[in-house]
């Protein structure tokens, strides 16, 4: 969800071309295929164990099924800066979900780290909370809420198995879990062969798949296999910082004040959820 400030130019290209639902399980498909792919070039070992699989499968319904499905409806309701603040609360959630099933344990420094991390998100992202026509409704707010607490769920499900299976197999897996469930809604409400198969659309759509969803994953993956999740999580809170300095470079919008002083709150925030170095 950190990845929604930067990939939301891409998201709303792609909703302007195919349905919702579709375009979210055609975008997860793709990614888990490519993953599972270079699992099978580097021969990675298939998932072993019932345990194992479950969890697979909570990651899939978590991550995937009930985060594209937040977050693919949400772009229609919430505007980008709106949604990029609710959507960084996703770390805080994490966090409560480790402590609990994980028994991952933060001080109070790395609690403060936290909050100010969020901070930082709040003041780069609140002149664009109604920056564009969509309106800011509870109907839109349910839906980043309900896609960030899929990712806090996946990604604790995620953490259980890290280092027992290898990273690119563990999340084309769960992706292709996760999109059985997307697909099936896809049928049920919409008509999947709606789609405009423009160019615009097919490059939003490997792009997102491709860089956005399998390369990240796969990162994000093997991050946990060294890192606790709640001080992996902190990362996410630079997320909108790349996404303005993405626009900066390619699309030459300007870098505000406002926007360094929620970085550096940002760079703070993680700073204190790391500790100290060892």
């Amino acid at each position: 969800m950190g990845l929604w400030a930067a990939c939301y130019p891409l998201i709303t290209t792609g909703l302007s071309h195919a349905p919702h639902l579709t375009f979210a399980t055609i975008r997860a498909v793709l990614a888990g295929s490519a993953l599972l792919i270079v699992a099978a070039v580097i021969r990675a070992p298939l998932p072993r164990g019932r345990e194992t699989w479950g969890w697979l499968c909570v990651a899939g319904f978590g991550a995937t099924t009930l985060g594209y499905l937040g977050m693919f409806h949400a772009a229609e309701f919430v505007a980008p800066g709106f949604a990029t603040i609710i959507a960084n609360s996703q770390p805080l959630i994490a966090a409560v979900l480790a402590h609990a099933v994980l028994k991952e344990r933060l001080g109070a420094r790395a609690q403060t780290g936290l909050a100010i991390g969020f901070l930082g998100v709040v003041v780069v992202a609140a002149p664009g909370l109604f920056s564009d026509s969509s309106a800011s409704t509870a109907k839109g707010v349910a839906y980043v809420l309900l896609a960030a607490t899929g990712v806090s769920i996946g990604n604790v499900a995620i953490k259980r198995i890290a280092g027992a299976v290898a990273p690119s197999a563990a999340m084309g897996w769960q992706l292709i879990i996760g999109a059985a469930p997307l697909a099936l809604m896809a049928i049920l409400t919409e008509d999947p062969l709606a789609i405009s198969w423009r160019p615009e659309f097919i490059a939003s759509l490997l792009g997102l798949s491709l860089f956005g969803t399998a390369l990240a994953f796969w990162l994000w993956q093997s991050a946990l296999n060294v890192m606790d999740l709640s001080r992996a999580n902190a990362f996410s809170f630079i997320v909108p910082f790349l996404g303005i300095l993405f626009g900066a470079f390619f699309f030459g919008e300007a870098v505000t004040p406002q926007a360094g002083a929620g970085a550096l709150l940002a760079v703070i925030g993680i700073r204190l959820v790391l500790g100290p170095p060892r």
